[in-house]
């Protein structure tokens, strides 16, 4: 039940975050730039550059997404620590398989400053177990990671776009 899916055991819906990361995988695999311009952006419609500026397609090659819990909180995966940084909200699906499995590439949240990428530490103040969300709203710029997670999509009620980013991984 939940997140699109009935009780109806015929149904052959996986649910709705598997199917928006499945197509955003797809328009990871097929970015390309045309002209065509799209009035409404969606975040699993919309060619890879239309989320940064829908009337012009920016070089893209990851969308970036947050994966949300039952409970409406930010799944979360560690990365290799940079700086006082190794927690993540923020996804690159790699692959999708089986029934509802998903690789995604962990990406490191930050900000612009002085030209530079600066990681952001997502768990910061007193509470060292949960997201800070002021910090999750500083979040600027991304990069990859070298770290994955591999997840079932099915265990999560929400997913949203953030952004569409070009992370030079498909050079």
């Amino acid at each position: 039940m939940g997140c699109g899916r009935n009780s109806d055991s015929r149904s052959s819906s996986n649910g709705c975050v598997c199917d928006v990361v499945r197509a955003i995988k797809d328009i990871q695999d097929n970015a390309v730039l045309d002209d065509d311009c799209v009035d409404c952006p969606s975040c699993f419609l919309e060619p890879l550059g239309s989320l940064v500026s829908p009337a012009r397609r920016d070089r893209a090659d990851t969308r970036v997404f947050v994966l949300k819990n039952a409970d409406g909180s930010p799944f979360h995966a560690f990365f290799s620590p940079e700086g006082n940084a190794c927690v993540s909200i923020f996804f690159r699906v790699e692959d999708v398989f089986d029934n509802c499995c998903a690789t995604l590439r962990v990406l490191i949240p930050g900000r612009r400053e002085g030209g530079n990428f600066i990681p952001i530490n997502l768990v910061a103040g007193g509470d060292r177990c949960c997201i800070n969300l002021e910090r999750v709203c500083q979040v600027d710029r991304f990069r990859a990671s070298n770290d994955c997670i591999t997840v079932d999509l099915n265990c999560f009620c929400a997913i949203q776009c953030i952004a569409d980013v070009d992370l030079g991984l498909c050079d």
